[in-house]
């Protein structure tokens, strides 16, 4: 039997054991079935605060050793990449920590909870040199892909309206108890935790957004504490609803909320151009929409593209024409765009991009407290 060759080693440690602690310890090791890497991923570490429930995670995800320290697990020398995926308050200080120990950093979206703290991150990557990422993973949805191309090689024309909407049931009932989530300075806002996804694939798909204006609501305005005495200020929205100018002169619209009773995850992105309009529908995340003004006029309407044949973005990777593929794809896509990069990069999105999605976040938010219309570049000069 031939031996397999071997090939470098890159350990990552991961902070932060829950949701997407798991997902991206799923990503890490799925990765070189899909892609032929220069490299093979190894997680080394995951870390959390809570013993039992970050061992437990450890075992679950076959990581061979776990801490509550994320500290010292970032500085261990096997440790190449440090993957942060905490609370978004918490973002900050680990990304400084890890580039001054010289790792490599994906970090998870929003970049953090206030511009003013994610330009502390990326000032931190920025001095030292470090290759650095966001989790901006819908980008890696092959349909979402596959209206990228589209949109750039011209087969909508130029871009005039944007529209985006994320509505999820996560906040809807109000018994839910506090906790993270509900404080801004810990786990952001809901502009910023699902429209961060949106303002990605805005300036991805369309370009840099020069202004916004924004309404929000809070109509939970006290959640219980988890252990049944009294109740905590909620400081952060349930809904928020904004317009925005695209500098190139298109305009946008906009939607987050997490109180939408029994809508669990629903994502729709639409990109209308003087061509034709493209339209991704979360809930068929294999399907991309098109319609096109050359089309027959007896064809008249959108027709759905099955994001699946081989000429499609990331699907020959996957699976045969047919089979689909789901969420867990869009990480296992994005460590397979920075691993075959490894070492030398360059590595997109990186945290600058978080930087500049964190600038709209705060400017939503700044209308949204002012009553007017904010520039994008007063949070960035600010």
């Amino acid at each position: 039997m031939k031996p397999v060759v071997d090939k470098p080693e890159v350990g990552i440690a991961i902070v932060g054991y829950g949701g997407m602690g798991k997902a991206h310890a799923y990503a890490y090791r799925v990765a070189p079935m899909i892609e032929a890497l220069p490299c093979a991923p190894r997680v080394r570490v995951i870390t959390g605060r809570t013993p039992e429930a970050v061992e437990r995670a450890a075992r679950a995800y076959d990581i061979p050793d776990w801490s509550t320290d994320w500290r010292t697990a970032i500085e261990r020398p096997d440790v190449d990449i440090v993957d942060v995926c905490t609370p978004p308050g918490t973002h900050p200080e680990i990304v400084e920590a890890a580039a001054r120990a010289g790792k490599a950093i994906v970090c998870e979206k929003p970049l953090a909870s206030s511009y003013a703290d994610g330009l502390r991150a990326v000032t931190a990557v920025r001095q030292v040199g470090v290759l650095h990422a966001i989790g901006f993973n819908y980008r890696h949805l092959p349909a979402i892909a596959l209206m990228k191309r589209m949109v750039d090689q011209g087969d909508v024309g130029r871009v005039q309206l944007f529209r985006a909407i994320w509505l999820t049931d996560e906040f809807s009932d109000p018994d839910t108890p506090f906790d993270w989530r509900f404080d801004r300075g810990m786990g952001g806002t809901t502009i910023a935790d699902l429209g961060a996804h949106l303002f990605d694939l805005a300036r991805w798909l369309v370009g840099e957004i020069d202004e916004v204006v924004t309404r929000s609501a809070t109509f939970v305005p006290e959640r219980p504490n988890a252990d049944g005495r009294g109740v905590q200020a909620v400081t952060v929205d349930d809904a928020s609803s904004a317009l925005v100018r695209f500098v190139n002169g298109a305009q946008g619209t906009f939607e987050m909320a997490r109180s939408c009773v029994r809508r669990p995850c629903d994502l729709t992105v639409e990109v209308n151009g003087t061509n034709g309009t493209l339209f991704f529908d979360y809930a068929r995340l294999n399907e991309l929409w098109y319609g096109s003004r050359a089309d027959e006029p007896g064809l008249y309407g959108l027709r759905r593209i099955r994001a699946e044949h081989p000429s499609h973005p990331y699907a020959a990777r996957w699976w045969p024409m047919g089979q689909g593929v789901g969420w867990d794809t869009s990480f296992v896509n994005q460590v397979c765009d920075l691993l075959v990069r490894w070492p030398d990069g360059p590595w997109t999105p990186d945290l600058e991009d978080g930087l500049e999605v964190q600038a709209i976040c705060d400017a939503m938010e700044r209308s949204a407290e002012t009553k007017r219309w904010v520039a994008v570049d007063e949070i960035r000069h600010g």
